[in-house]
């Protein structure tokens, strides 16, 4: 199928979904979706963080439909795929970038937070993604974005629940994507490094680890989340058409140095 560049690289009157859209990253994704033509659902389990985020967009002139989900409650994703189905009549994408990280020594990890992490970063990951991959089986098209980190390839001293929740992000991708890629559905992640939002800045706040992650950025600076919004974008976007099943850094370098 021939696209115009216009075509190739907006997402005019797509229906999109993001998770985690109440504020950091998502709120950020789903605002530069609306940017550029996208119809924005906003998901999160926090109807305040939802309406503060609906007022940013009317004061930056952009338009979003907003859900409350509980994403590791099947049922409530089932009823927010539902309601934007009869809103729009279609789903077109699904970013997943709700997250939530804990850090602690492994002697001392505490396992209650394990499974909290385990279960908003993974299984709410893949709940939306089984919910939305209905609707897009029925017309045989999607996209699908889900959010990894570099610490999905690499460990980390107290990262052991984060970590191993990214990790699996990747392999979900993986599978779902040869799943899914005979029926036209492109699966994949994105894979940024630490990035200046409120779930990473008690991290940064410490000296110490500011100065090892600086060390380590070839880019010599941290993540924006504006700098994601350009290579989701592309992953929902005509351009990817033939791309599926993989994980893309967005980490200055990090993965490479």
């Amino acid at each position: 199928m021939q696209y115009t560049l216009e075509e190739m690289y907006g997402l005019k009157d797509k229906v999109c979904i993001v998770t985690g859209a109440g504020r950091g990253i998502g709120r950020e994704v789903a605002a530069g979706l609306a940017s550029i033509g996208a119809h924005a659902v906003l998901v999160d389990i926090s109807q305040p963080l939802l309406d503060e985020a609906l007022q940013e967009f009317a004061e930056r002139g952009l338009q979003g439909f907003a859900v409350a989900t509980d994403i590791t409650s099947e049922a409530s994703v089932d009823a927010m795929t539902a309601a934007v189905v009869q809103k729009y009549g279609q789903i077109d994408g699904l970013v997943n970038c709700a997250g939530v990280t804990y850090l602690e020594e492994q002697q001392d990890f505490d396992i209650d937070k394990f499974k909290w992490v385990i279960d908003i970063n993974l299984t709410g990951t893949m709940i939306c993604c089984k919910s939305v991959s209905k609707y897009m089986l029925e017309k045989k098209s999607g996209r699908i974005v889900n959010i990894s980190s570099v610490r999905g390839s690499q460990g980390k001293a107290k990262f052991s629940a984060y970590a191993a929740s990214k990790g699996a992000i990747n392999n979900l991708t993986r599978s779902i994507a040869v799943e899914f890629a005979p029926h036209n559905i492109n699966v994949n992640a994105v894979a940024p490094i630490f990035t200046l939002t409120d779930i990473n800045k008690d991290i940064l706040d410490q000296k110490e680890a500011y100065n090892w992650v600086m060390s380590r950025l070839p880019k010599g600076r941290l993540c924006e989340k504006h700098l994601l919004v350009g290579p989701i974008a592309f992953l929902l976007s005509p351009c990817s058409d033939f791309v599926t099943g993989q994980i893309l850094h967005v980490d200055g370098g990090w993965m490479a140095g």
